[in-house]
């Protein structure tokens, strides 16, 4: 069973190794490219994983904003973030900043993403990828690397509750009250993150 185990675990980190690559040479279709500090934050309206509405317009009336993206709940390198950004959340709001993390995950698997992280920020679910394309994180995932991750018990189609195998980079905007972007991470590598320490010295 061990054996059987560490088989499983080592084939989705070949997966997930192989999305590394994929991202940084995108299949044909959605294209990820960063933001650049200064350009204009595209303006969303969407609900989180409690049914509350988040207007990012009306946030950035109460002060800025820091804006995360993630894959979703069966990435370890996600879980991590998140649980880290939780841990570490008051050096954000201390300086008057909101944070919203948006996933192309289904409201259940925020869920799971919650429970795992205890997470207690937005996270919404970005409906057709609508929020990564105007952040332009999304990419579209190689048929060969969307079927390793299905060999392995990701199913993108499922997880995200959509007909294209669509993921975000990973990437960390800190949107400022004139509603332009102050501080970009954006990495095509998606084992590298911001870190908390990080955003926090860029307020």
């Amino acid at each position: 069973m061990k054996n059987v185990l560490r088989a499983a675990a080592l084939g989705l980190f070949a997966a997930l190794t192989a999305s590394v690559a994929q991202a940084q040479n995108p299949a044909p279709g959605l294209t990820a490219a960063a933001l650049a500090v200064g350009d204009p934050a595209p303006m969303f309206n969407a609900r989180d994983a409690n049914g509350r509405g988040i207007d990012l317009e009306q946030l950035l009336k109460k002060g800025p904003v820091v804006l995360y993206f993630y894959r979703g709940q069966w990435c370890p390198y996600c879980n991590k973030q998140l649980s880290q950004l939780q841990d570490s959340l008051q050096q954000l709001t201390a300086k008057g900043t909101q944070v919203v993390v948006v996933s192309p995950e289904t409201q259940d698997n925020i869920g799971k993403t919650v429970a795992k992280t205890k997470a207690g920020f937005p996270i919404v679910h970005d409906q057709n990828f609508a929020i990564m394309k105007a952040y332009r994180t999304a990419f579209t995932v190689q048929p060969d690397v969307a079927a390793k991750y299905k060999g392995f018990g990701v199913d993108l189609l499922a997880a995200n509750g959509a007909d294209a195998a669509v993921l975000p980079v990973p990437a960390t905007y800190i949107i400022g009250q004139d509603g332009k972007i102050k501080y970009a991470y954006f990495n095509a590598d998606y084992r590298k993150r911001a870190s908390v320490k990080q955003v926090a010295a860029a307020l």
